[in-house]
């Protein structure tokens, strides 16, 4: 693992506390170049998290709360009028910011929700003709509320395929709590500062894209992409996208482990972060039919 990678880790383990994992896949994500989408109640510490991160690597940050009312406008920008110069004059919206925290996605319209496919496809958005690079990196962090509650709109496939990897916070578990609770919340305090910058996580980013992976490995992963599509237990089995997305984190798994390669664990490490929001049936998480498909498939 690169030394400046530990002191990140380090850290934002004491400011969500008990969720190691949890910061390692969010860290994953970034590394990849995904998206991230955390599905859990308020008050876990999702936007904790999304702030601290950008706090560390130095990255512009902006949280948009979403709402049944958000236009797509709201979030893009737009072309304004300005009577002096009598020309249009395009005013950027909060998705020029490096890290973008999604605040519960699912309560805003379908046609807000799609506003933001083509900046997470193609770091760039177009108004009025116009195409508008968004700064690098860039990395969208997106809350949803459970599936149950009132007021959601459920993510349609081609707005969840966008994210790399979703992922739950949960509870903490009682130890951490009590700290918490100790702490009366004040986990990020003013030494939360920059502990490396946006220009060396753009070199772990290309790093990661030159991590090796043999052809034993290529096979497993497209071997557990196929099995998806052939088991019954889901409507629709992973696209090759998503297999991109698979071999993708893999790499950066491999990466931040202080690994030049991707073993068969890395791969299954990272499978349900990728695969469960892709593969996911309505009303259940599958995590028991995912746990199925890796036991299905031979490790090399």
């Amino acid at each position: 693992m690169d030394v400046e990678l530990r002191p990140l880790l380090a850290t934002l383990a004491e400011v969500i506390l008990g969720k190691e994992r949890q910061i390692r896949l969010a860290v994953c994500c970034l590394l990849a170049r995904g998206h991230l989408l955390i599905e859990d109640i308020p008050g876990v510490g999702k936007t904790t998290l999304s702030h601290a991160l950008a706090q560390l690597l130095g990255l512009s940050y902006q949280r948009v709360q979403f709402t049944s009312d958000l236009l797509p406008a709201d979030i893009l920008g737009a072309a304004i009028y300005d009577e002096r110069e009598r020309t249009f004059r395009f005013h950027p919206g909060p998705i020029f910011h490096q890290v973008v925290l999604a605040d519960e996605i699912n309560r805003a319209s379908p046609k807000t929700q799609s506003a933001l496919l083509e900046a997470m496809e193609e770091g760039q958005v177009s108004i009025e003709g116009e195409t508008h690079r968004l700064p690098q990196p860039f990395f969208v962090i997106a809350t949803q509320n459970p599936f149950h509650q009132h007021g959601t709109f459920p993510l349609p496939e081609s707005q969840l395929d966008r994210f790399l990897m979703c992922i739950r916070l949960g509870y903490p578990d009682p130890r951490a709590e009590l700290a918490l609770l100790r702490s009366g919340g004040r986990r990020d305090g003013p030494d939360l500062g920059p502990c490396t910058t946006p220009e060396r996580l753009r070199w772990w980013q290309a790093a990661v894209d030159r991590v090796h992976v043999s052809d034993a490995v290529l096979a497993y992963l497209l071997a557990l992409v196929r099995r998806s599509r052939e088991m019954g237990e889901f409507p629709l089995g992973l696209s090759p996208r998503a297999g991109l997305a698979l071999l993708r984190a893999a790499r950066a798994w491999a990466f931040l482990h202080g690994r030049d390669s991707v073993w068969p664990d890395d791969v299954r490490e990272v499978f349900a972060p990728v695969a469960g929001h892709r593969l996911r049936q309505a009303g259940d998480d599958g995590n028991a039919a995912l746990e199925t498909l890796l036991e299905s498939v031979a490790v090399p």
